[in-house]
């Protein structure tokens, strides 16, 4: 199954244009503390049990990002095979967001 990527630039271009789209954060709580871009946070680990909350999304565009683009991949392809349709990876993830977009970012 392949994933669909989008870069940290075209993240920011939506964000900054207002469209819509959710935002995941598949990292734990404890990293979301750290660096926080504004996800809505479901850990990768609880987000098979957690698709309820966000079923009204399933025909929307959904971003998926975690600290480097691996975790999240998986989360793409987890919500794929439960017939979420626009669902993109964040390549790079977080790392790449602080460096590309805000460098003020801490890395871990």
């Amino acid at each position: 199954m392949t994933v669909e990527e989008i870069t940290v630039q075209e993240l920011k271009k939506i964000q900054d244009e207002k469209k819509p789209v959710l935002l995941v954060d598949v990292r734990e709580k404890f990293e979301k503390e750290l660096v926080d871009i504004g996800g809505t946070l479901i850990p990768l680990g609880q987000l098979a049990d957690r698709l309820p909350e966000i079923e009204s999304h399933k025909d929307k565009p959904i971003i998926i990002y975690c600290r480097s683009g691996a975790r999240s991949a998986e989360a793409c392809r987890i919500l794929m095979s439960n017939g979420y349709r626009d669902v993109k990876n964040l390549r790079g993830g977080i790392l790449k967001w602080a460096d590309d977009i805000d460098p003020s970012l801490p890395k871990y």
